[in-house]
C-alpha cells in the first residue's frame, strides 16, 4: 500500500509558478509559464522573451553552458506556443526588466502553428488593418498594449465601486428584454418573445427611474445595452457596455452635472495613481486630472461661439464636427478639456426630460463633451405623472405601450435626474485610441457578428 504523505510533504514537493512581476531576485529558482513573445539567435547565444499576464522576461540559453536538449527545444518551438520553463534568475542590466531567466528544464505546454495570420509583434511603425485584427481578436487582445487597456478598465471600475460605496450608491441589474421601448424607436432591436414582439434594451432608462420610485435614492448599472444604429464610425457599435447612474431629491440638472463631474475627477486620479506612468510609456498620453467645477455653456451660447469660429451646427444639436470644435474654443476659454453643453431644445431630447419653468422650449439636460466627444447625456427627469403622460403625448409615443413606465410615476417620485456614460468612449480618449473597437473586448457593428 503506498505512504500517505502529509500536507507539508506535498507542499514541500510542489513547484509554485512564478509571475515576471515577481521574478525580482537574482540566484532564485522559479517556474515561468507563458506564452513565447519573440526569438533571436545570435550565434551560440539564443534569448527567448517569455509573455505572461504580468509582463515580459527574457531567457538566455548558452551554448556549451545550458543543457543541450533545452537549446534545441528553444531553436525549434513555434512563437506564441504555450510553454513552462525553470531556471535560475540572474541581474541583468541589457535584460527587459533588468533580470533574465537560465534555463534548467522547458516544457511545451501547447505549440502555436507557425502560420500566424496576424503578427503579436509589430515591426515598425505600421500596424495590421484594424479589420483584420478584429477577425483574429484572441490573437490581438495578446498583444501587451491591448492588455493593459483591459487591465486599466478593470481599476477604472474598481475606483467606479470605491466612489460608489462611498457615496451610498445601490447596484441594480435591469432586464434586457423590453415590450417597449426605452429610447428612439428607430434604433430598436426586435426579437421573438415566445410568440411576441419584445425589445433588446436600449438602455436602462425605464428601469432606473423605477429605482427612484422604489426608494433606492442612489444607484448604477453596468451592463450591456443594443442599439441598431446603422452608423459604421469610429464611436459607434450595437451592442455595448453602459454605465447607468441615477439620483433623487435632486433640485435641478445642476446636482447631476456636480455629481457626475466629482466622480469622473476620482476615477482620473485613481487611474493616474497607478497607471499613469505605464500609460505614459505605452500610449504616449499624460492622464489629467481635470479641477472642479467642469466648465458649463448652454445650448445657444455653444452655437453663437461656433458661429463666431465661421461655423454653422444644426439648429439646437451639435454634431461631431461641432463637439470638437466647441471643445477647441472651450481649451482656449476655460483651459479645460471637459465641457458641460446645457439645456438643450425639447424638440431633441426624449419626452421623460424635464422642461426648463422660465422656457418649456428648453429642457434641463446636458451633454458632457471630452476632448472633442460626447461620452454622456444626463438630465433631470419629468417626475410628474401628468406632465410625463402629456409629454409623451407630445412626442407621439402610444400611452398604453409605456403604461407600466408611466406607472411608475402614479404613487410618489422623488424628483430625480441620471445619465448614462459609455467607458469605451472613456478610453478611447484617455488612451488616445483611434476607435472604440479598440477598447472593445469583442465588438458588434454593423458588419460583425464573428467571432
Amino acid at each position: 500500500m503506498a505512504k500517505m504523505k502529509s500536507g507539508k510533504e506535498e507542499k514541500k514537493e510542489a513547484r509554485e509558478r512564478t509571475y515576471v512581476s515577481e521574478t525580482k531576485k537574482a540566484g532564485e529558482k522559479v517556474l515561468l509559464k507563458g506564452w513565447i513573445h519573440d526569438v533571436r539567435d545570435i550565434g551560440k547565444i539564443k534569448f527567448l522573451l517569455l509573455r505572461d499576464v504580468t509582463g515580459i522576461i527574457q531567457i538566455t540559453a548558452i551554448m556549451g553552458k545550458t543543457d543541450e536538449k533545452v537549446l534545441e527545444k528553444m531553436s525549434k518551438i513555434p512563437r506564441e506556443s504555450v510553454i513552462s520553463i525553470e531556471g535560475t534568475v540572474k541581474e541583468s542590466k541589457q535584460a527587459p526588466g533588468g533580470f533574465e531567466v537560465f534555463p534548467e528544464k522547458i516544457e511545451v505546454l501547447s505549440e502555436a502553428d507557425l502560420n500566424i495570420p496576424i503578427p503579436i509583434v509589430e515591426k515598425g511603425n505600421s500596424e495590421t488593418d484594424l479589420s483584420k485584427r478584429l477577425d483574429w481578436r484572441w490573437l490581438d487582445l495578446r498583444k501587451p498594449k491591448n492588455l493593459l487597456i483591459f487591465k486599466i478598465w478593470t481599476y477604472m471600475e474598481e475606483a467606479m465601486r470605491e466612489w460608489w460605496a462611498k457615496n451610498n450608491f445601490i447596484q441594480i441589474y435591469s432586464p434586457k428584454f423590453m415590450g417597449a421601448p426605452s429610447e428612439s424607436g428607430a434604433e430598436l432591436f426586435s426579437v421573438n418573445y415566445f410568440g411576441k414582439v419584445a425589445y433588446l434594451a436600449q438602455s436602462p432608462q425605464f428601469y432606473k427611474q423605477m429605482a427612484m420610485a422604489s426608494g433606492f435614492e442612489k444607484i448604477f448599472e453596468i451592463g450591456p445595452v443594443f442599439r441598431a444604429n446603422p452608423s459604421h464610425t469610429t464611436r459607434h457599435d450595437t451592442e455595448f457596455t453602459m454605465i447607468d447612474m441615477e439620483i433623487s431629491f435632486v433640485n435641478s440638472h445642476e446636482d447631476v452635472m456636480r455629481t457626475e463631474e466629482e466622480w469622473i475627477a476620482f476615477i482620473l486620479s485613481k487611474i493616474s495613481e497607478k497607471y499613469g506612468k505605464e500609460i505614459k510609456e505605452v500610449f504616449n498620453v499624460d492622464v489629467e486630472v481635470p479641477k472642479l467645477p467642469f466648465p458649463r455653456i448652454t445650448m445657444k451660447e455653444a452655437l453663437k461661439l461656433l458661429k463666431e469660429k465661421g461655423y454653422n451646427s444644426k439648429a439646437g444639436d451639435l454634431d461631431a464636427e461641432g463637439e470638437k470644435k466647441i471643445c477647441e474654443i472651450v481649451k482656449k476659454k476655460f483651459n479645460h478639456d471637459f465641457i458641460f453643453i446645457t439645456e438643450y431644445p425639447y424638440s431633441v431630447r426624449p419626452f421623460y426630460h424635464m422642461k426648463k419653468e422660465t422656457d418649456p422650449g428648453l429642457t434641463k439636460s446636458y451633454d458632457l463633451i471630452w476632448k472633442g466627444l460626447e461620452i454622456t447625456t444626463g438630465a433631470q427627469r419629468e417626475h410628474r405623472y401628468e406632465l410625463l403622460k402629456k409629454q409623451a403625448a407630445e412626442k407621439k409615443l402610444n400611452l398604453k405601450i409605456i403604461n407600466d413606465y408611466l406607472n411608475f410615476f402614479k404613487y410618489g417620485c422623488p424628483p430625480h435626474g441620471g445619465f448614462g456614460l459609455s467607458p469605451t468612449r472613456l478610453l478611447m480618449i484617455l488612451l488616445n485610441l483611434g476607435n472604440v473597437r479598440e477598447a472593445t473586448f469583442l465588438p458588434r457593428d454593423t458588419e460583425r457578428l464573428n467571432p
